[in-house]
């Protein structure tokens, strides 16, 4: 330090020569200190400008590094012995499990929601799952404006990709988006409010039980508040059909509800993903309430005790809650093994795009779907609504396709070698998971740590999105210059 003071005079600095030597002590006592300080708002600066040029240049990468974040941030809260019933830390399998599956909007339990979590636990849960339903490219366009005060050109691309807007109107699309979502899940508070007061409820449970269910709905993160479950309400048609019309409008998509609300005259102008979401979604949900309760109507344990109106009901719910929402009136551990097999066909395909749902989503299955008729018929363009899909959007939908199979087989391989279950289960659990759906056969309590691990990979992957973790490895496309000669390998 003294040769440091030395080179500071001869270099012009002034120094009082007459100083104490306890004051020059103190000065050089300082200054690492401040040198410190220095750096630390360096390392800061630069850690915002990264985050600025992740916002502008890899948005999703940024997306899965914020989904990440806000999972661990809940994780953190849930561990908090404030969290649970008990006053007890929480084990962090249990908390980080939990942490996933409302981030991620699953609705998948190690403990029960109601009964494990105090009530300030419960509200991290639920933020968390409303969080999480606003969407990954949503948090990171948010991210983005809050970082570098506006939007990238990468970043409205990808987001007007998504959403289906134009490059300008990303900023305005966001807003639009937050005040859907806060507009739908006040509505379905206001709608089941009522419902609970007249249950005997005090007013202050029924209006957090009312929140709860509203954010649980709309979001399709499966939770449920009410310690004694959704059974009690099997055949009230008050409880069961708010689930239906928010979990049908939260699955749908956020670029469908901002299409049809702004033509809501004029359905012709809808854009063509708008109509293919909305056709293929209803008619699923119509085959499959009609197909669930053709194979449970006679089944003593689900159907078979419920009157003819809650029958109904509850085949309407199961037509919507097995494509994203995971809330049953009903426990599904007790269907029939053909009922877990459609279920599994109906949770992989999911919701719409840019929606609270997960799966492939509708608008893969139906390119799919389109495809193979024009095949079948020999047709040489795939054609919908009087429309072209290009091959690229074929190309891209065999990718999500073939890639969540590939996730589900190799993730019901490890469960199967860790847990030694049926595979019926372990099928049925794996897809929930993947498909963030949140329904179960009841064996996720029971699992193995290890098992609950892969769950909670399985709830991430869903949720972030095969193609947004393929974006996040390889953002732009790859162009060639010269291009191999063609030539067919036989098929079949």
């Amino acid at each position: 330090m003294t040769g440091g003071g030395q080179s500071a005079t001869m270099a012009g600095v002034p120094q009082e020569p007459d100083a104490p030597r306890s004051t020059r002590a103190g000065r050089s006592s300082q200054q690492p200190s401040a040198l410190r300080e220095l750096l630390s708002r360096l390392r800061r600066l630069v850690s915002l400008k990264r985050v600025a040029q992740a916002a502008r240049f890899t948005p999703s990468r940024l997306a899965v590094a914020v989904f990440a974040g806000i999972i661990a941030v809940v994780t953190g809260l849930l561990s908090l012995p404030v969290a649970t019933a008990s006053g007890q830390r929480a084990e962090l399998v249990d908390a980080l499990f939990t942490a996933t599956s409302a981030v991620c909007v699953t609705g998948l339990t190690t403990v029960d929601t109601a009964t494990y979590w105090s009530p300030f636990g419960q509200a991290v849960i639920i933020l968390g799952a409303a969080v999480g339903g606003l969407g990954i490219m949503t948090i990171a366009s948010l991210l983005s404006l809050v970082v570098s005060r506006h939007v990238g050109l990468t970043q409205r691309m990808l987001a007007a990709q998504e959403n289906q807007s134009r490059l300008g109107d990303v900023a305005s699309l966001l807003r639009a988006v937050i005040y859907t979502s806060v507009g739908c899940q006040l509505v379905l508070m206001v709608a089941l409010l009522p419902r609970f007061l007249i249950s005997g409820l005090d007013p202050g449970h029924a209006l957090w039980y009312s929140l709860f269910m509203a954010l649980s709905i709309f979001n399709n993160a499966g939770f449920v508040v009410m310690p004694e479950g959704l059974a009690p309400y099997a055949s009230d048609w008050w409880m069961g059909l708010p689930i239906v019309l928010g979990t049908i409008v939260g699955a749908v998509g956020f670029p469908v509800i901002l299409d049809v609300a702004g033509h809501r005259r004029r359905p012709r102008a809808w854009s063509l993903h708008t109509k293919i979401t909305l056709t293929t979604y209803l008619s699923l949900s119509l085959v499959s309430a009609v197909a669930i309760a053709a194979l449970e109507w006679g089944n003593a344990r689900t159907y078979g005790s419920l009157p003819t109106s809650g029958k109904l009901l509850t085949a309407l719910v199961n037509g919507v809650n097995a494509r994203s929402s995971g809330l049953s009136l009903i426990a599904p551990e007790h269907m029939h093994e053909t009922t877990w097999l459609l279920q599994d066909v109906l949770m992989f395909v999911g919701g719409g795009t840019a929606s609270t749902a997960g799966g492939i989503k509708v608008t893969t299955f139906a390119v799919l779907v389109l495809a193979i008729l024009a095949e079948a018929r020999g047709d040489e363009d795939i054609e919908a609504f009087g429309r072209r899909i290009p091959p690229s959007t074929v190309r891209v939908s065999v990718a999500v396709a073939f890639i969540g199979v590939s996730i589900i087989g190799i993730a019901t391989l490890v469960l199967l070698q860790i847990t030694h279950l049926t595979l019926d289960r372990v099928l049925f659990e794996v897809i929930s998971a993947f498909a963030t759906v949140g329904l179960s056969t009841g064996i996720t309590p029971i699992l193995p740590e290890s098992a609950k691990y892969v769950m909670v990979a399985l709830m991430f992957v869903g949720r972030v999105g095969t193609m947004t973790a393929a974006s996040a490895l390889a953002l732009r496309d790859r162009r060639r210059v010269i291009r191999m000669p063609e030539e067919s390998p036989l098929i079949g």
